[in-house]
């Protein structure tokens, strides 16, 4: 069967961009994920907004422990907005909560906090704004002045035709300078590719690596 993945460079370092929207670093048995937005649909709620089914935790947990058993990744770094607001931490319903201490058990997991997160603590490790492991750097917002540059918080997304129909297709955006990373959490919306900021981020030989049962990359459509 072939790869469940789409491998790319960035700074000479072999990447792997992975269906589930989760980055791999093989050389540094490193999983990475941006935007999980637990706790979603109890903010949601709390708020007074739509009710939403309330299982995008289980789902997104249960994805990220997939691909944690497939990679046999040992550290895990967490791009920012892991919680959709700072109470979604501490509001896990059981299930969830137990299910989060699995994935973290036995391996090292690194926060950083993003602007939905800021102050939320699941864990005793502290939160960064950003980690440095030569020659990448990880942080929540991209940084236009950074180079070998991993991130999230946009949410991008590619609009493609199939068998005639225009669908909306979350992605990862690769340059020569950076990636970043889709929304791994459910129920997230995201951000059209063509439009700003994301259009000013990237360079001209930008690529879009399209999730789906076999990620595959096409040229960044250009700005609107």
């Amino acid at each position: 069967m072939p790869p469940v993945w789409h491998e790319f460079s960035l700074l000479g370092c072999s990447i792997w961009a992975m269906a589930s929207g989760a980055l791999f670093w093989p050389d540094k048995s490193l999983l990475v994920v941006s935007d999980l937005h637990l706790g979603r649909s109890e903010r949601v709620a709390r708020l007074g907004g739509a009710l939403l089914p309330p299982y995008e935790a289980r789902e997104t947990l249960g994805r990220l422990q997939s691909d944690l058993e497939e990679t046999g990744a040992e550290t895990l770094i967490c791009l920012g907005d892991s919680f959709d607001d700072d109470q979604s931490a501490s509001h896990l319903i059981e299930e969830t909560r137990i299910l989060l201490v699995t994935i973290m058990r036995g391996r090292r997991v690194c926060w950083i906090a993003g602007n939905h997160d800021p102050k939320a603590r699941f864990s005793d490790e502290s939160w960064q704004d950003e980690i440095v492991l030569p020659p990448l750097r990880f942080r929540h917002v991209a940084d236009m002045s950074s180079i070998g540059e991993i991130s999230g918080h946009y949410h991008p997304k590619v609009s493609v035709s199939v068998k005639g129909r225009r669908i909306s297709r979350a992605c990862f955006l690769v340059d020569e300078n950076r990636a970043i990373l889709p929304a791994y959490g459910i129920y997230t919306g995201g951000l059209d590719c063509q439009t700003p900021p994301l259009s000013g981020l990237m360079s001209a030989g930008a690529v879009a690596i399209l999730l789906g049962d076999r990620p595959r990359a096409i040229p960044m459509p250009k700005q609107r």
